[in-house]
């Protein structure tokens, strides 16, 4: 069985509880979105009530009306209301010792390849290319798409979001931190890399492998039955 798996009798975990409530979320927003019946209408809403019930639930940070109230806010009318994740673009970039190159970032404390927000106008290796000059003063030039993460399924996040992760060559700069972003940047061997590190059980053992040749087939995580339970 799954970890979480109600169906096992074992503790329902927060992360658990989180991809729900966020599951829900999207259903009853898009739903909103896209219905012109009143009665529809009243549904999506308890039913979005129900996950900020259990998202409150889950982080414990913030009172269900005020994550209703926000869901509400964000709801929109047709295409524009399709509740999708968000995207994210991260780098991995090693140097001639086969270190990788990390940042620990500001907000959180927590250490992890450069990463950011997609941007638009940008395709996404050019997003790969911004984030790690701005992040970390490194220039480089993508060299092969490794993977794409659901974020929120890991545990990189809160948010529904979908992380793409490029190797990318050095090609120059020098090491020098975003003064707003991130609190350290260096590049690290791999019997001594930096804690605490988001997910590396995920993905260190594909990030070491590019950076020393070893390009495999760009991996994705895989199906589940039903897709909200398990990890």
């Amino acid at each position: 069985m799954h970890q979480g798996d109600v169906s096992s009798g074992e503790p329902v975990s927060a992360s658990d509880l989180l991809r729900w409530a966020e599951t829900l979320s999207a259903i009853a927003r898009t739903g909103l979105g896209f219905t012109k019946s009143l009665y529809e209408q009243e549904r999506f809403e308890e039913v979005l009530k129900v996950a900020s019930d259990i998202r409150a639930a889950a982080i414990d940070e913030a009172e269900s009306d005020a994550i209703f109230d926000e869901w509400i806010s964000t709801v929109g009318e047709g295409v524009a209301g399709y509740v999708t994740p968000k995207v994210a673009v991260a780098a991995i970039v090693g140097n001639e010792a086969g270190e990788i190159l990390l940042t620990q970032r500001a907000d959180s404390g927590i250490w992890l390849y450069p990463v950011g927000w997609a941007d638009v106008g940008y395709s996404p290796a050019e997003v790969a290319v911004k984030e790690v000059l701005e992040e970390t003063g490194i220039e480089v030039e993508p060299v092969a798409l490794l993977a794409v993460i659901d974020g929120l399924r890991l545990g990189f996040a809160r948010l529904p979001m979908y992380s793409i992760l490029f190797h990318c060559r050095m090609t120059g700069g020098e090491l020098l931190g975003h003064p707003l972003e991130t609190r350290q940047v260096g590049f690290y061997p791999r019997d001594a890399l930096p804690q605490p590190l988001a997910g590396a059980g995920r993905w260190a053992d594909l990030a070491f492998k590019a950076i020393d040749g070893d390009i495999q087939p760009a991996d994705f995580d895989l199906p589940r039955t039903p897709p909200w339970r398990g990890t």
